[in-house]
């Protein structure tokens, strides 16, 4: 009998893994170190990240639409809408709300530093220095929030209206309701601020995740090897955004992969890649609209009846680790 020929699949042209593995990199890099320079030039931190964190929204959008990962991520899927209203809302809300915060907890930390006589921050370190540190900090902080949120059923009804996607592109870093944005966006600086941590610092800390966060649910095809160690990007975060629950309760870190290694919750398959078909499993017809994305944790069991089913009906607590 003779035997079967396989076809093996087409390599990838040089170009593309080029492009994979270096437009992460190169793009971080270079929003990072315009805003350095610009603050070094006196510039008032706020404003000097702003045009880099728009730019670098710019590029990512762009190149989307020359290198996706997926085509079929390329077109609304009833998502848009919402994803602007929630970016739009979340945007107005961090800027009405989060500075007052950072300044209470800023005038907390001077007030316990100069009781104990120890400043808390070393704020005398170079910005490129500072960086790092605020970044693990913050993290931990991220990853017990978020890693709760999939938990306790109480925290995962805010959480849904992120995985609820059902597609990955980079406007989805702004997919969040306002709840779960304050507990998680604004709760992770606030420790930093606390702590005495700058304001130059603290306004990189915000463009790093802004511009990682783009990256990291980007249509892109995307590569970091060894750096999957480092940040929670891409390749690690289409994972959590799978629609299977042991699937998808895995890296929960927003920036960076540490505390994922510490705990034991990184999760890399060597055999096989992120599906394409995302969401939530067990609520295939979560809503779409923006309002309703907005209602739905105050209408959840009026949510799992309708997007699940009749049979959902009357369902209770979600169990602990239940679902993405």
């Amino acid at each position: 009998m003779p035997s079967q020929t396989v076809a093996l699949p087409a390599p990838e042209p040089v170009a593309l893994r080029v492009f994979a593995w270096t437009v992460f990199p190169v793009v971080l890099t270079a929003t990072l170190g315009g805003a350095l320079w610009t603050i070094a030039r006196g510039v008032e931190p706020a404003v000097a990240v702003l045009p880099f964190l728009i730019g670098g929204y710019a590029v990512i959008a762009g190149l989307e639409r020359v290198v996706p990962l997926h085509r079929s991520w390329l077109h609304s899927q009833g998502d848009l809408a919402a994803d602007i209203g929630l970016a739009a809302g979340n945007g107005l809300l961090n800027r009405l709300a989060e500075p007052a915060l950072l300044a209470a907890c800023a005038a907390a930390g001077l007030a316990l530093s100069e009781r104990i006589g120890v400043t808390l921050w070393p704020g005398h370190w170079p910005l490129v220095a500072q960086l790092p540190l605020a970044l693990a900090v913050a993290e931990l902080v991220e990853y017990w929030v978020h890693r709760s949120m999939h938990e306790r059923d109480w925290l995962w009804r805010f959480h849904a209206v992120h995985h609820s996607a059902p597609r990955l592109y980079w406007l989805n870093a702004a997919r969040f309701h306002p709840v779960d944005l304050a507990l998680v966006g604004t709760g992770k600086m606030l420790p930093l601020a606390l702590l005495g941590c700058g304001p130059a610092c603290l306004a990189l800390v915000v463009l790093f995740s802004a511009i990682h966060g783009a990256f990291q649910h980007s249509n892109l095809p995307l590569r970091l090897g060894p750096l999957n160690w480092v940040f929670s990007m891409a390749e690690l975060h289409r994972w959590h955004h799978s629609p299977r629950a042991e699937e998808a309760n895995h890296n929960y870190g927003g920036n960076l992969i540490l505390w994922d290694v510490v705990f034991g919750t990184r999760w890399l398959p060597a055999d096989r890649e992120p599906p394409e078909a995302i969401g939530i499993e067990t609520l295939p017809a979560f809503p779409m609209g923006l309002w309703a994305l907005l209602a739905s944790p105050f209408q959840w069991a009026r949510v799992r009846a309708q997007a699940a089913g009749p049979e959902a009906a009357g369902v209770g607590r979600r169990p602990a680790n239940s679902g993405a």
